[in-house]
């Protein structure tokens, strides 16, 4: 279950994997810019956008703490690319970290309430916060930003596995 200098271990595994999966799921809600999302994309996956968010930013928070628990387990990095892989999994992580949370703060802030799964954890209809709902505006942004960390770790990870062949891969898998 822990991790090794070999290879990351089967939680490590599972969270990057599960939240992989959750991440690619939560990118369909960019074909709500396709004919206002009308269509089955739209009118299926994307309506669990707030829910599927929610539970990416607990697995956010569990992922940091095993991380840090796991520092000193991890597998080694080549020196000459370790600033490089530190930073670009420095950015997804903030990247996993705001998006959840700008996406509260532009529900909170406009009044819409939290309700993840139908639970409500924050009463709609309440009053809107401008400062709360201004910061959230950046959500957008971010997730742009996001989905070029994902495709570019992804593309490294692949150009690892097939042109590198230096196991990178296999490591996570």
């Amino acid at each position: 279950m822990n991790d090794s200098k070999e290879r990351y271990g089967g939680i490590t595994r599972f969270l990057h994997w599960g939240m992989g999966l959750l991440i690619v799921w939560q990118f369909m809600k960019f074909f709500d810019r396709i004919n206002d999302g009308e269509h089955w994309v739209g009118e299926n996956l994307a309506s669990w956008h707030i829910s599927i968010g929610s539970v990416i930013l607990v697995l956010i928070v569990l992922r940091i703490i095993w991380a840090a628990k796991q520092k000193n387990n991890r597998p080694e990095q080549e020196p000459a690319t370790a600033f490089l892989v530190k930073a670009g999994h420095g950015l997804l992580y903030l990247g996993m970290v705001l998006l959840p949370i700008t996406g509260l703060m532009i529900m909170i802030g406009k009044g819409y309430g939290w309700d993840p799964f139908g639970v409500e954890l924050v009463a709609g209809g309440g009053p809107e916060i401008g400062w709360m709902a201004t910061l959230g505006s950046v959500h957008s942004l971010i997730a742009w930003s996001l989905l070029v960390l994902v495709v570019g770790h992804a593309g490294i990870a692949l150009l690892h596995h097939f042109v590198k062949k230096d196991g990178v891969l296999r490591r996570m898998l």
